[in-house]
Parts: C-alpha cells; sequence; structure tokens
C-alpha cells in the first residue's frame, strides 16, 4: 500500500523568486523556502500532490472548474511570465494522477480532467524553492479559491482525506507527500488591497485566528470559521486557504512540526510529519 510521509503548506507571491534573487539566499523568504524543502528532501517522497488555485491563467471564466486533477506524464510553467522563472517542463504522476481520479469519482467527487495543461506560478514558484532541478513528479489537484461561488471548506477537507485514502489503497509502497500553495488574506488589484498599492494583506487578524487552529490542531474550528464570506473579507484571494484545508485533510489533526507566518504577506510555511 501507498503512504503519506508528510504535509506542507507555502504560499506562490509571485515576485518571491526575483526578489530572492536579488536579495540573497540569507533574506527572511528564502530562510522559510528552505527549511521547508530541508524536510520535503528528508522524507524523500516518490511524488508530491499539489493543491493549487489557478489564477486564470491555466483555465479561464469560459471553463473554469472547481474541482480538477491534471493527468499527463509532464506539464510546463510557468505561462504566466512569472519573473526570474524560466520556462520549463516539470514531470507529472500520470500513473497516480489518474488513480486519484478514477478513486475520487468512484467515491462522488466529480473531478474535471484536463490531460494537456500549463501551470502558472501558483505552482512554479513552489517548485522553484522546493525541487529546483524539477525532478520530482506532481500531480496537480485544482480547487477553485479564485472565483464565487467556492466550494466549501469541508469539501475541500473531505477532498483531502479522499486523497489519503487513495494513496493507502495504491498497490504499490509508493511514498507520497501533498502540498497546499497559498495566501490566507491577500488581495490583488482590489478594493481591500491597501491605499496607493496593487496588493496587500487586508486581515491580518484572519492570519492570526487561523495560526491558532493551526497550532493547536483545531481543524473542525478551522472548518465552522472558513466560510465564503469569512474568506472574502480577507482579500479577493483569500479562497486559497482552501487549498491549505485540502491538505489538512490528508494530515488530520496532528499539530505541525514547523509553521512561521510572513505576517506583512498574509502567508505562512508549514511542516507536518510524523515520522
Amino acid at each position: 500500500m501507498g503512504e503519506i510521509v508528510a504535509g506542507f503548506g507555502v504560499p506562490h507571491t509571485p515576485a518571491f523568486p526575483a526578489m530572492v534573487e536579488r536579495e540573497g539566499p540569507d533574506c527572511e523568504t528564502a530562510q522559510l523556502y528552505h527549511t521547508v524543502s530541508q524536510h520535503l528532501d528528508e522524507v524523500k517522497p516518490d511524488a508530491l500532490v499539489v493543491f493549487t488555485s489557478d489564477h486564470l491563467n491555466t483555465f479561464f471564466l469560459d471553463n473554469y472548474p472547481n474541482l480538477l486533477i491534471g493527468v499527463s506524464d509532464r506539464t510546463m510553467g510557468p505561462n504566466d511570465g512569472t519573473p526570474a522563472i524560466k520556462r520549463t517542463e516539470v514531470p507529472v504522476s500520470e500513473q497516480l494522477a489518474m488513480h486519484l481520479y478514477g478513486f475520487g469519482l468512484d467515491r462522488g467527487f466529480d473531478f474535471g480532467l484536463s490531460q494537456e495543461f500549463e501551470v502558472d506560478h501558483t505552482i512554479m514558484v513552489p517548485l522553484h524553492f522546493l525541487t529546483p532541478n524539477m525532478q520530482l513528479p506532481i500531480v496537480p489537484v485544482f480547487v477553485n479559491g479564485i472565483v464565487h461561488p467556492l466550494p466549501g471548506a469541508r469539501r475541500c477537507y473531505a477532498l483531502g482525506q479522499m486523497v489519503r485514502q487513495a494513496v493507502e489503497a495504491l498497490p504499490n509502497g509508493a511514498k507520497v507527500a501533498v502540498l497546499g500553495s497559498g495566501s490566507w488574506s491577500l488581495d490583488v488589484g482590489g478594493h481591500l488591497a491597501p491605499r496607493g498599492q496593487y496588493s496587500g494583506t487586508p486581515d491580518p487578524a484572519w492570519v492570526e485566528t487561523i495560526l491558532g487552529y493551526l497550532r493547536g490542531g483545531k481543524i473542525n474550528d478551522l472548518l465552522d470559521a472558513a466560510t465564503a464570506d469569512r474568506m472574502a473579507r480577507a482579500g479577493n484571494v483569500g479562497g486559497e486557504l482552501l487549498d491549505w484545508i485540502a491538505t489538512l485533510g490528508v494530515i488530520g489533526d496532528r499539530k505541525p512540526r514547523f509553521l512561521e507566518p510572513e505576517m506583512s504577506h498574509g502567508h505562512a510555511y508549514g511542516v507536518w510529519r510524523w515520522d
């Protein structure tokens, strides 16, 4: 049977690769990503399932799925011109992706499926810092955290639980890690961004609340609190919290091994391990 070996949560701010290139490896952002990457290296997964919310780059309003799995043997990215990241090929674990797709359909998850897709900064920024050689196969699981109405928090948590069950049902001994990519309070180009700025963190109190739930393993409280209205008040991409919630569905109520916020950006870096 397969095994979940760790869970991670990181942001995907598109300016970070260029910023770290400019400020160097000792800056706060570089150090936080480095800590997460060390844990990822230590657990040595065979594949990484990435829960992410596409920013209208891979999909658009003519066909924007609530839940979709990318099933292929490779993809390319970034498809949105993210600074300091060259377009490159990323391996996809096609066998695992198809297994998750079929397992989920059997359990009431009506996934969309794409066999020809590219990925944007929401996947490529984390991979840039965590697997810079792009050698670790991924499975992209797209969760709508952008276009309202959003899927419910409990549905996304159940999605993660289903992924855990699917991995445990694998006939081989594959080791799988999961990653939630996104911020908790962020407004990009919207009316909640600080005056005179294109983006910002409109709701730091919400970030503190989420941190408290995660540190205490109070996942049920988080699921109750993470309503669509509450996430919308945290910014127009506040729904990216759903990617973390899907990851928590895989992890359960375990407390994090590592959890550090970057309060000025409305996000955090987390590691869950049970080895």
